[in-house]
């Protein structure tokens, strides 16, 4: 009997759970890519103390662990008079962790666009905001895409921390229900084959926007 009320708990939670990953998951990326494209470009072409104080932003929050930052954000920052409901604080924290890491992909790609495009825009008349916006993004962006792509498998992956906020996603679930009936093994094997499942889909996902992106003769494009 116990077995049985298992199972007919167990797909419920877990589907409740990877709900929720996904609602981490989708505004984190889309908000961890905008904030990487901002960062690596003003690291790449803003004046220097902007660089500066986007360095220090990247060099924090890739030098430190993930887990430490949800708990500061979560736990910390009430001592200040700022608080974050559990969801809040995971995707934030997603995001700002993700941005810092999605700036250095970006920050390579822009260096490696060559200098005599950007001084070409400027002799025909663009701006500087101009010339980085579009120009010099659009084509680094494609050479920033597998590491950008690299870093949203990860953040499927490391979504699963959110729990540790008391934001109940699809680890969250997967403890909880493993936890009430003792099947660690059955559980966490169902919860990595959920997370398979994501990174599947979002690998396909970036392998279209990879094939949409490609402009023939620019970078390599398999058959």
């Amino acid at each position: 009997m116990e077995l049985s009320q298992f199972y007919q708990d167990l797909l419920p939670a877990l589907n409740k759970g990877v709900i929720m990953s996904i609602a981490l998951i989708i505004p984190s990326a889309l908000g961890g890519v905008c904030i990487g494209i901002a960062a690596g470009s003003l690291r790449t072409y803003g004046p220097k103390f902007i660089r500066k104080l986007c360095d220090g932003y990247a060099a924090v929050f890739r030098g430190t662990p993930l887990v430490i930052q949800l708990f500061v954000l979560y736990y910390g920052l009430p001592n200040l008079g700022i608080y974050f409901s559990p969801y809040g604080a995971a995707v934030t924290g997603f995001m700002l962790c993700s941005g810092a890491y999605q700036s250095e992909y970006v920050r390579g790609a822009l260096l490696s666009i060559k200098r005599g495009q950007y001084w070409g825009a400027q002799a025909l008349g663009f701006s500087s905001f101009q010339t980085v916006f579009w120009i010099i993004i659009p084509q680094a962006m494609r050479r920033a895409l597998h590491g950008c792509g690299n870093e949203i498998i990860y953040l499927i992956k490391y979504s699963s921390l959110a729990y540790i906020v008391t934001c109940m996603e699809l680890t969250g679930e997967g403890n909880t229900i493993a936890t009430e009936y003792f099947r660690f093994t059955e559980v966490f094997m169902m919860v990595g084959l959920y997370y398979l499942v994501l990174v599947s889909c979002a690998m396909l996902i970036l392998k279209k926007v990879e094939q949409w992106l490609h402009v023939p003769g620019f970078g390599h494009q398999e058959s």
